[in-house]
Order: structure tokens, then C-alpha cells, then sequence
């Protein structure tokens, strides 16, 4: 009668390393795809969120005929005097209002923010300040989530309080404020104007821009005579306060805490830019003048952390993704309102 035996074999070291490598490398390249998709879903909810802002943009214009300016000086004449605030008759800076963005609130469900605070003063009066700089409540300030791209790596810091230490107000602690990634655009400055073979000035002449925010703070849309789907009326700005010079922190900073730049709030009006022009050859001197603006420095350039461009909105409430080699003259015909130029960028 035959013998059997059970024989059990398992894997030599060889076999399970060569199972190893092939594991590896098949997670080497699902990797990438799994990354490229995330991305994609974040790029497409950045995109929802500008159309949401686009919608807001329209409704407030249906409502009222006019769009806001980048920003609102209330007039001394009209600002409350009860109870007062000192340091607005003392400067008109002290009587700017909660800029556009905010002033858009109200038709991006987001109304429960602005009811708790009042628009006839200015953000930095105390009735618009949390403690320890005012008696706001503080979810007025909680962060808008369509004004953050998904994009944005981390949380950026958006505090104040070296600022308003520079100021009257002082420097009571810490105040951080809602942040945005998207901006409203007040028009060119010379350094991009001079590389669209335009005059070497700064305009205002943005589709939400203005000279004077005290005597015109509003904008119709019949005097966006470029047409509406060839004007930017809101673009990507985004990871501020930090500041980043081709998708790098950079250790120079406008700040005394170094790496941090100002107007990141979104009810701050100077959060608005004339878009630059940058040379982007160096970390060193990142502000160096050049005929670059989109993706190189996020100071008073368009940017994003999207690969190849970033996102717009034009006028016309739709929005696209403007590539960054996208020449001077193309990007400075969108921004202006008024210019006359022929727009030949392509969707």
C-alpha cells in the first residue's frame, strides 16, 4: 500500500519579493491616477464655487441695477454717529465698508453672516470687530466656504494683528479673519499695462474697479463695454497670508512675522489687486518686474494650485481656466472693462 505525505510548501524569499516589486509598482502607477483625480474633483468644485459668486454677482445686480466696486468709502456725512467712532472722522480709511465679496453674502445663502453685522460702518469699527477689538459676534467671522478653493494646501493663517498695531487700533492679540482665495480685480498695474504695449499707469478700469470707492462705489454692467464674457470680474488669488513664488513659501515677507503678506480677509477691500507683472526667475527677488502674472507670485498676481493655470470668472457669470502662459496683452484685455481690445483667448 502507497504512502503519502502531506507535502505544505510556501513562498521562497525570491517569490515574495518579486510579489512585493509587482505590488509596488502597480501602486506606482495607480498613485499618480488617484492623485490626478483628486484634483480633478477639487479644480471642479473650485469651479462651483466661482459660479456661485458669478450668481451672486448677477442676482445683486438684478436687485439693485449695480454691481459693487472692489470696495465702499461711506461718506462722513452719512456714517452713524451713535454709538461713535472716533477715528472715522479722523480718516477715510476708517470708513470703508465691508468690501464686495461680502457685500455679496446676502444672495450666496449666507445672509445669516451680514445680519449680524452693520454694513453702514466700517469692518473696523467696533461693532464690526470680535473681542478683544469689538463686541461682533464671533460667527460673523466663520469662514465662507465658497470663497476657499480645495486646491490651497493646509490652512493659511489670516491675522491681522500686526497690522492694526501699525494703526490707532493697536495691537490687542491675535484676530484672525475669514480668508478668501478669490478676488475681485481693480484693473492693471503699469508693470503688466507696459508689457501689453499699453501706457505706463495703473488703472482702476477693472470690471468691479473704481477711482474713487467714496463718490462710485458701484459699477453697471452697461459700462463693461468690453462685453461681459471678455471681462475677468473675479479670479483666483489664492493661499494668503502666506506667500508663494511658484508654488513655494517664500521666507521674504511685508510682515514683521516674515512669510506672510496682508488683504487676505474677504470683507477687505484691498484684498482686490491691480494685477502685476513678474519676471518669476527668482525666489530672491520674487516682486521682480517682468511680463508674467498668473502663477508666479500670489501678492498681486493671479494664482492658484492648480497645475497650468487658474480659474476665472467673467462677467457674464461663466467660468473658465486661463492658462499661465497666457500672454500679457490677452490677460491685460480681460481685466480692463472698458479697453477696447479684442480678446482672442480661447476657452
Amino acid at each position: 500500500m502507497a504512502r503519502y505525505q502531506n507535502c505544505r510548501r510556501g513562498f521562497t524569499l525570491v517569490e515574495l519579493l518579486v510579489v512585493i516589486a509587482i505590488i509596488g509598482i502597480l501602486v506606482g502607477l495607480l498613485l499618480p491616477a488617484v492623485q490626478a483625480a483628486r484634483e480633478a474633483a477639487r479644480r471642479m468644485q473650485c469651479s462651483n464655487n466661482m459660479k456661485q459668486i458669478g450668481l451672486a454677482v448677477h442676482n445683486h445686480e438684478s436687485a439693485f441695477k449695480f454691481i459693487p466696486a472692489y470696495g465702499k468709502i461711506i461718506p462722513l456725512a452719512q456714517y452713524p454717529t451713535s454709538p461713535s467712532f472716533p477715528l472715522a472722522a479722523a480718516n477715510a480709511g476708517f470708513r470703508e465698508t465691508f468690501a464686495a465679496l461680502a457685500q455679496l453674502l446676502p444672495y450666496m445663502e449666507q445672509a445669516n453672516i451680514t445680519v449680524l453685522t452693520d454694513l453702514r460702518r466700517s469692518y473696523v469699527d467696533p461693532i464690526n470687530m470680535p473681542p478683544a477689538y469689538g463686541t461682533l459676534n464671533p460667527a460673523a467671522m466663520n469662514t465662507v466656504p465658497s470663497f476657499i478653493c480645495p486646491s490651497t494646501p493646509g490652512t493659511m493663517p489670516s491675522d491681522y494683528a500686526l497690522y492694526f498695531g501699525t494703526t490707532p487700533i493697536g495691537n490687542r492679540g491675535p484676530i484672525v479673519l475669514p480668508r478668501t482665495d478669490y478676488v475681485p480685480l481693480r484693473g492693471l498695474h503699469s508693470s503688466l499695462a507696459v508689457c501689453a504695449g499699453m501706457a505706463n499707469s495703473t488703472t482702476q478700469n477693472g470690471m468691479m474697479g473704481s477711482i474713487n470707492t467714496e463718490l462710485k462705489p458701484s459699477v453697471r454692467l452697461a459700462e463693461v463695454s468690453d462685453g461681459l464674457s471678455n471681462t475677468i470680474c473675479i479670479a483666483e488669488l489664492a493661499g494668503k497670508q502666506n506667500i508663494y513664488f511658484r508654488s513655494r513659501r517664500t521666507p521674504g515677507s511685508t510682515l514683521a512675522d516674515g512669510g506672510l503678506t496682508l488683504n487676505s480677509f474677504y470683507g477687505d477691500s484691498n484684498a482686490a489687486r491691480n494685477i502685476r507683472g513678474y519676471s518669476g526667475i527668482s525666489i530672491l527677488t520674487p516682486t521682480q518686474a517682468g511680463c508674467s502674472s498668473i502663477n508666479v507670485l500670489n501678492i498681486d498676481g493671479l494664482y492658484s494650485f492648480h497645475t497650468g493655470g487658474v480659474q476665472i470668472l467673467r462677467g457674464d457669470g461663466s467660468v473658465s481656466f486661463m492658462s499661465e502662459s497666457t500672454n500679457a496683452t490677452t490677460l491685460a484685455s480681460l481685466i480692463t472693462r472698458d479697453g477696447g481690445e479684442v480678446n482672442t483667448l480661447l476657452d
